[in-house]
């Protein structure tokens, strides 16, 4: 296991490599005082737990009623802070959570503070035991990237009641975390802690000598302490202005003003932070009225693009293995199908055969015969154990099995082809979900349709939630709706939407259903050019060529598109459409 001081240059290394630590001592600290205003006094109603490493309380507090205090020691989202967000809880709940309510749940909490300048909070709660008495109980959750843990303390004995994450002698001699065990905090650094500071304090006027110096701090919360010292990055020179800068940020955090968070050209979030970052001045600006709401936002937009991902992997794979069986089956019947469309050559030899009986002998492998089709020779392979009346007949039946074969295999490549297409835009739907609940839609698609198990106590899942479609306005303010999935586009197209609404998709290229909602008796020829190509670039966004330039879109009424029987999700015909050809945008 790391010491504090290697895991503290850890982080400096991942942040100069595009990650960044963003709950550092200063945000910790803010965090700490806001829930000790918000919380103190407050009263654990519920406790859960959500994942395997996270705690959620419900708390009631007389001045700000029910609020939810969340808790991770995820080691790419740590943290400690109010949350509105909805967790889901599993059915059974862990060891730990259960542990948790028999100690915390009734309790009251007494104190909330940050330990020091580090980066760890400590809530305090006064409960009672099984036989009525009152004891104390502390929660420390430690914030350190994959060292992080939330633990649970008696504070007369010191011993630790329990973890989240047992830490045996095995992972670390220094420090364990087991039940049983004196609880000792991490190792101190032999650094400055940031409270200690003064604003006359001479600090060094470069970011590595700031944070060697100076503990609780993260790389982005130095540049800023240095935001007056760009005359010079010469770590040898001293000054108290990288301590000024640091009262600022700590008046920031006393006063509870707003927090920041910093954001990405992708729309994704980079930093965030309780006073203003100077070097992300020319990136887009969130400010929130509180440092839980401003770290929410952070880690919840940063990690669910990343969750779902994850999670839709196994999905995406079990797409991609049915496509690509499919595609090698489309291979296969098509050489099949080559091979009965070349079928011609039997009957000819059948006929030349029955017609040249006499010059074929017994035990003879192949003949020689005149093809009076063209006056020229040709050779004609046969079976010595047999006739040349029984060869005859038999090139006449592989000539007639072919030709009902042509039927057949046309068919079943037909067939195959509607599963190609499906199935790609059910990968397409699959890399454009971002939620959740997106992803178990599409799982329900395909466990509908054959290709995913349907998995065990099916009955008791929760009840199928109503399709909820994106909407856009155009610039008239004309409604578009936009399918998520294939079940959602199919309720789209033939429930939602009427005769004489507009329907979309990109020509032959993966991509959901759109509607251009036409109400108050409006037409499809009351829509100006400007209009449908805005809509049209909205269906080519949601396609898999997002990302190419002039995409064709189909458009149509919706009284032109049919569905046919038998045919998958999300899979359509229809007549009476033109094309248009635009760049995909919003």
């Amino acid at each position: 296991m790391l010491c504090c001081g290697m895991l503290r240059g850890m982080l400096i290394y991942l942040g100069e490599k595009g990650y960044v630590m963003a709950f550092d001592g200063i945000v910790t600290y803010a965090i700490a005082s806001e829930l000790a205003e918000k919380l103190t006094l407050g009263k654990i109603e519920k406790v859960y737990q959500p994942g395997g490493e996270e705690l959620l309380l419900h708390i009631h507090t007389r001045e700000y009623g029910n609020v939810r205090l969340f808790m991770s020691c995820n080691s790419m989202s740590a943290r400690v802070c109010l949350t509105e967000n909805k967790y889901t809880n599993p059915e059974q709940p862990p060891t730990f959570c259960m542990l948790m309510r028999k100690h915390l749940q009734s309790g009251r909490i007494t104190e909330i503070r940050q330990k020091d300048s580090e980066r760890i909070i400590e809530i305090d709660i006064e409960a009672q035991n099984e036989l009525g008495f009152n004891v104390c109980k502390r929660l420390i959750v430690e914030i350190m990237a994959k060292h992080s843990n939330i633990v649970l303390v008696d504070i007369e004995s010191g011993k630790v009641i329990d973890a989240i994450k047992r830490v045996s002698i095995d992972v670390n001699r220094y420090r364990q975390l087991l039940p049983g065990i004196i609880y000792q905090y991490p190792p101190k650094q032999d650094k400055l802690g940031f409270k200690d500071v003064s604003e006359d304090t001479q600090l060094p006027h470069d970011e590595k000598g700031l944070m060697n110096r100076v503990g609780g701090i993260s790389p982005a919360a130095a540049r800023e302490m240095l935001v007056y010292c760009k005359e010079s990055s010469d770590s040898s020179i001293v000054s108290t202005r990288p301590a000024a800068r640091l009262a600022e940020m700590l008046e920031d955090a006393n006063v509870h003003s707003k927090a920041y968070v910093y954001m990405r050209d992708d729309g994704t979030p980079m930093e965030f932070h309780i006073t203003e970052l100077h070097e992300y001045e020319e990136l887009e600006q969130l400010s929130f009225d509180s440092i839980s709401e401003c770290a929410e936002f952070y880690y919840t937009n940063r990690d669910s693009s990343n969750m779902v991902r994850q999670k839709s992997m196994p999905l995406l794979k079990t797409a991609q293995a049915a496509l690509s069986k499919a595609q090698l089956k489309k291979k296969k019947l098509s050489e099949d199908l080559l091979t009965a469309e070349n079928s011609d050559r039997y009957q000819l030899y059948g006929e030349l055969l029955t017609a040249n009986i006499h010059l074929v002998k017994p035990g003879l492998r192949k003949v020689t015969v005149i093809n009076y089709y063209n006056g020229e020779p040709i050779e004609i392979p046969l079976d010595e154990k047999i006739s040349a009346s029984k060869n005859a007949q038999k090139y006449f039946k592989k000539y007639s099995k072919a030709k009902t074969a042509i039927h057949e295999k046309q068919a079943q490549l037909e067939e195959n082809e509607n599963d190609i297409s499906y199935l790609e835009s059910v990968i397409q739907n699959i890399e454009a979900a971002s939620t959740e609940d997106q992803l178990e839609a599409i799982r329900d698609e395909l466990q509908e349709t054959g290709y995913v198990r349907r998995r065990q106590k099916a009955s008791q899942r929760k009840k199928k939630s109503k399709p909820d479609p994106m909407r856009y306005q155009l610039a008239d303010g004309t409604t578009v709706l936009v399918g998520h999935n294939n079940i959602e586009n199919d309720y789209l197209t033939f429930k939602l939407a009427t005769k004489t609404d507009l329907w979309m998709h990109t020509k032959d290229i993966p991509g959901s259903h759109v509607i251009v909602r036409l109400e108050d008796g409006r037409t499809v020829e009351d829509l100006s050019a400007e209009l449908i190509y805005e809509a049209a670039g909205i269906a080519a966004l949601h396609s898999k060529a997002k990302d190419s330039d002039n995409v064709p879109v189909d458009y149509v009424p919706v009284r032109y598109v049919k569905k046919p029987n038998g045919a998958k999700p999300g899979m359509v015909i229809f007549t009476h459409n033109q094309t248009v050809y635009v760049q995909p945008k919003r």
